[in-house]
């Protein structure tokens, strides 16, 4: 059991200091879990950290999944068989740069539910949720002999906003259900953000990512004993679709880390390991002006690399690590296998226009409706209607678009329009009789932080011609949840949405990462799992493919292709996010 009294932690009653590392179990490949693990136990860390991402486990309202990848008691229970204690973080809502924050996005659904605050119709959704995830943590309390030592209560709420009210409800409906370990907060380590989010009797921890004097400094002025925690020290950074790579010398990383266990602060080290934001999981920012999503890496420069290297960070942090704690016990396993490289033609493609009756059925509605408003939460959403004309000049508009539409007239494309310029007009001529008009609209990822979290997708307004809105639409959610229904054929590939089809052979499964020189933007699927979005403006030019996913003899390759394709795919064995150094994180 870990207590704390007013100098510190106590573990069954001794002093104790946790130097823990985050890991997100659905950000890497369940067979790959204990790796990882056991990678980040060599790094000499006693405890890790995960959040839970309410969304992967109940995709629609009542429907609850903790099987295989989602089967956050099993991870749980390989943390701990290694002998690491584990913090989780159930949220609800935990930010992590993952969809949403990992809020469903079935709550948005209902435009009359405030989030994050005390709404009836809010708490009802957290508190049916809970009533089934807390008796899946329960048994693993260390109460109860489990690895788990400290559950957070919501996540930076501070820099929210200040209903501490729905803090102790939370508080309370946790402690309500059984948990008897211990509970603390977590905000940034300023001021306002500390005020917003702390309970009263709660442990209030911090997160930050440098100068760690003035950090704790600012923890200690709110609360006057007790442990000093960093819950996430940030020595890395995440990534944007359009802008540098985030990478942080390893010699400053491991100087703060030095500083904050000399200090006598506990510490997680976010990310211990990052993992991957497969599929269509990535989450965005939005500062009210600029709508940035988030790439498909998570590696956040970490000292356990996506792809499991031991990185020069790795080396110091354990360096670090061992002066505090003492030197691990423990030796990380060797590197896994990685593919050979070579290069892979297309063999098949089928355009979009073909497949959708397979894919998707229409849903027949006066205006747009969004994404949430017809039971779909991530992918493409397409949309058509019949022009009147004739009309030999117009501006198309699209009042709030979420986030990325490809238009076309009578098949062919006319322009794109992109959330960050609302204001942009598309010029279009509408023939004698008329024309139809389709819409292919891209959800790039929930917006994760901040005011601007209810992030409807689809298009949340309506679509003009000039002031004139355009009614009677045929609407196709296209998740792309299965794909098993396409049929390709050896027809050369055209220009425009389309999927094509590669076959890899190998003779027996090895990590490895994908390149697609010529390329321009979609999705990738290895044998049927989404391996996560691509995009020529970069960073990242290799998509992580983990070897589980690979099988011997010959694997499919499934590219959704949104503008030009190219001819074929390469198979690397290192990773490509972006020139190293190219831009430092920010300072805290």
């Amino acid at each position: 059991m870990l207590t704390t009294d007013e100098t510190g932690f106590l573990r069954n009653g001794r002093p104790h200091r946790f130097v823990s590392a985050a890991v997100h179990y659905f950000r890497v490949h369940p067979d790959l879990w204990t790796d990882r693990l056991e990678r980040l136990r060599a790094m000499g860390v006693n405890t890790v950290e995960t959040y839970v991402a309410w969304n992967v486990h109940e995709p629609s309202p009542g429907e609850f999944t903790f099987d295989g990848a989602h089967d956050v008691a099993a991870f749980i229970r390989a943390a701990g068989a290694l002998g690491l204690d584990v913090i989780v973080r159930p949220g609800p809502y935990i930010c992590a740069e993952w969809d949403f924050g990992g809020l469903p996005a079935w709550l948005l659904a209902d435009s009359a539910m405030r989030l994050r605050r005390s709404d009836a119709r809010y708490l009802a959704a957290v508190d049916a949720w809970f009533d089934v995830l807390i008796p899946v943590l329960l048994p693993l309390l260390g109460s109860r002999g489990g690895p788990v030592v400290a559950l957070g209560v919501e996540n930076e709420y501070g820099s929210y906003g200040n209903d501490t009210a729905y803090l102790e409800y939370l508080r309370d409906g946790l402690v309500r259900r059984g948990v008897d370990c211990l509970l603390f907060t977590t905000d940034g380590a300023d001021h306002g953000f500390q005020l917003g989010g702390r309970v009263p009797g709660l442990l209030s921890t911090g997160t930050f990512g440098s100068r760690p004097e003035q950090s704790l400094a600012t923890l200690r002025a709110h609360q006057p004993e007790g442990p000093l925690v960093c819950v996430e020290y940030w020595h890395g950074w995440f990534d944007h679709w359009g802008e540098p790579h985030h990478t942080r010398d390893p010699k400053d990383a491991a100087d703060t880390l030095d500083r904050l266990l000399a200090a006598g602060a506990s510490v997680n080290i976010y990310m211990g390991h990052g993992g991957t934001n497969f599929g269509w999981w990535n989450g965005a920012n939005h500062d009210g002006t600029t709508y940035r999503p988030d790439v498909t890496s998570y590696d956040y420069d970490a000292p356990v690399g996506e792809a499991g290297e031991l990185t020069p960070k790795f080396h110091l942090f354990r360096e670090v690590i061992a002066r505090h704690l003492g030197p691990p016990a423990h030796e990380p396993p060797p590197p896994l296998p990685r593919l050979t490289p070579r290069t892979c033609p297309v063999r098949g493609y089928v355009p979009l226009t073909d497949c959708l009756d397979v894919l998707s059925a229409p849903l027949l509605h006066t205006e747009p409706l969004t994404m949430e408003e017809t039971g779909q939460a991530r992918g493409l959403i397409h949309y058509r209607t019949r022009l009147r004309g004739p009309l030999p000049e117009a501006a198309l508009r699209i009042d709030g678009l979420a986030d990325r539409a490809q238009v076309f007239l009578d098949g062919r494309e006319i322009g794109v329009l992109e959330r960050e310029r609302p204001a942009a007009p598309l010029p279009l001529t509408v023939p004698e009789g008329g024309a139809e008009l389709v819409v292919l609209v891209e959800n790039q990822g929930r917006v994760n932080y901040g005011p601007l979290l209810a992030d409807r997708k689809g298009i949340t307004g309506g679509v003009r011609l000039d002031n004139q809105y355009q009614f009677g639409w045929e609407i196709r959610p296209l998740p792309l949840d299965d794909l098993s229904g396409l049929r390709f054929t050896a027809t050369p590939a055209t220009d425009g949405p389309g999927f094509h089809r590669v076959t890899v052979p190998l003779d027996a499964p090895a990590d490895g990462f994908l390149a697609l020189p010529g390329w321009t933007k979609g999705m990738v699927w290895l044998n049927g799992f989404a391996l996560g979005r691509y995009w020529e403006r970069g960073p990242q030019r290799t998509l992580y493919a983990p070897g589980p996913l690979w099988r011997a003899g010959d694997n499919e390759l499934i590219i959704l292709e949104l503008h030009r394709p190219g001819a074929a795919v390469d198979i690397r064995d290192t990773p490509d996010l972006g020139a190293e150094g190219e831009a430092p994180i920010p300072v805290w």
